[in-house]
């Protein structure tokens, strides 16, 4: 039988995870509130260029997505979630490829591979970043060109930005 400690310990780990994949749909969809969930209204960010509250971050972010981008794109790899029940804090370290095509440079994918290094904390029984550090490791421009795939891209249903976008039906 599994102990009480160790399913709280299994359930922090998966509301931890549902943060950071959270994260990834706001940014991606232009999702404000959505995106500003993820963060503790007192949260700092340290995204490089920005440094500051995470919920001013998801401002910013959503904003310049909506001006510059055509799409943005978020995957997450590797997590590694170590959970202290007691005082209930969390650290979290989250590999990650981010992909953007900018309407200022539309023939280019630009890539940035990364990490998120974040501390977590329970509030109110609700997990949220408190400060998050985005670590860079590499990142560069892959030209491309439109898809000349042999598939009917008209029948698929297709990404769009908040509330458009097919996950919000």
């Amino acid at each position: 039988m599994i102990r009480d400690e160790a399913l709280e310990w299994i359930v922090a780990r998966e509301q931890i995870r549902d943060v950071l994949l959270r994260y990834c749909r706001g940014v991606d969809r232009c999702d404000l509130e959505l995106l500003r969930s993820v963060y503790h209204p007192d949260a700092v960010d340290d995204h490089g260029s920005f440094k500051g509250n995470g919920w001013e971050f998801a401002e910013m972010i959503v904003a310049s997505k909506l001006s510059g981008a055509l799409f943005s794109i978020h995957h997450v790899g590797n997590m590694l979630i170590e959970v202290d029940a007691e005082s209930g804090t969390a650290s979290a370290e989250t590999y990650f490829v981010a992909a953007s095509r900018l309407k200022a440079a539309p023939d280019d994918l630009q890539l940035f591979v990364g990490r998120y290094v974040d501390v977590l904390a329970r509030r109110d029984g609700e997990w949220r970043i408190a400060q998050r550090t985005v670590v860079h490791d590499f990142s560069g421009d892959v030209p491309v060109a439109d898809a000349t795939i042999a598939l009917d891209l008209d029948v698929f249903a297709h990404g769009a930005r908040f509330p458009d976008d097919p996950v919000y039906r």
